[in-house]
């Protein structure tokens, strides 16, 4: 354990330093905080005139997808806080300024993660936290251990997801040439679909969302699953257990490709 925290100790200096340099520009946090909120406001705003003027989407009432928006925004919101600015890589890849993080003795992925940590993206966990409450409180749900135990690992398995997909979309920058914008049809498209019910998609977009980038995990199938309605086709409720294991393959994969990309890189332009 001590060897752990020491090994940590470097990190936890860069995470401070990053902090008080925020503190020290409270306008410009304070701004950042309510664009941030701005911005959860906005996609709460369309769910509400949607539902303004339907009953129900893809099977599911306001109340239940106040409960699918929640929990699909607190997660993409924690991830995006811990490791969302890996998406500013190309930048580093660009000006070749990322030789700088090599010279150091740590983790590349390590420093990259501690290099900034976006305190900006509270204010949209807590519009998540908001909307999810009130759909829970909403919601007849028989509460009991399975329960408790399914929103626990609902919510642990939809940070570690996008953590994931966030390393994944960050790997594959070795590759691209501004390749942002890819990635992020990818990443923040992912989190617009981890809000909606699966059974709205076609066909090939919900495979999509389910085996290959699968949000559905995050926040779709442990509705479901907790107020126990049946899911679409081919998307069982009760598949919502096995988010574990799309989180493995999603690491899996976002790790291989930061490893083979980190190796790959040549420095600035090569």
């Amino acid at each position: 354990m001590a060897s752990a925290v020491q090994a940590f100790a470097p990190y936890r200096v860069i995470l401070a330093s990053r902090l008080r340099a925020q503190a020290a520009y409270r306008g410009s946090f304070v701004a950042d905080l309510f664009g941030s909120l701005c911005v959860a406001a906005t996609e709460f705003a369309e769910l509400w005139a949607l539902f303004h003027n339907i009953d129900s989407l893809g099977g599911l009432d306001w109340h239940a997808m106040l409960m699918v928006f929640g929990i699909g925004e607190f997660a993409f919101s924690v991830a995006d806080l811990l490791v969302g600015h890996l998406d500013t890589i190309p930048t580093y890849i660009r000006a070749g300024t990322l030789e700088a993080f090599y010279l150091r003795p740590l983790s590349l992925l390590g420093q990259l993660i501690t290099s900034e940590i976006g305190l900006r993206r509270l204010t949209r966990m807590g519009v998540a936290v908001a909307a999810a409450t009130y759909g829970f409180a909403a919601n007849d749900i028989d509460w009991g251990p399975d329960v408790v135990a399914m929103l626990l690992l609902t919510l642990v398995m939809g940070v570690a997801l996008f953590s994931g997909v966030f390393v994944w979309a960050a790997g594959a920058q070795f590759f691209l040439v501004n390749g942002s914008e890819f990635t992020n049809a990818i990443t923040y498209g992912g989190s617009y679909a981890s809000k909606q019910p699966s059974s709205i998609f076609p066909n090939p977009l919900r495979v999509f969302f389910t085996f290959v980038v699968p949000v559905a995990f995050v926040a779709y199938l442990p509705t479901l699953w907790i107020l126990g309605l049946p899911g679409p086709e081919f998307l069982p409720s009760w598949l919502a257990w096995f988010s574990p294991v799309a989180v493995a393959v999603v690491w899996s994969v976002a790790w291989l490709l930061w490893r083979v990309g980190t190796r790959h890189y040549q420095g600035g332009g090569g």
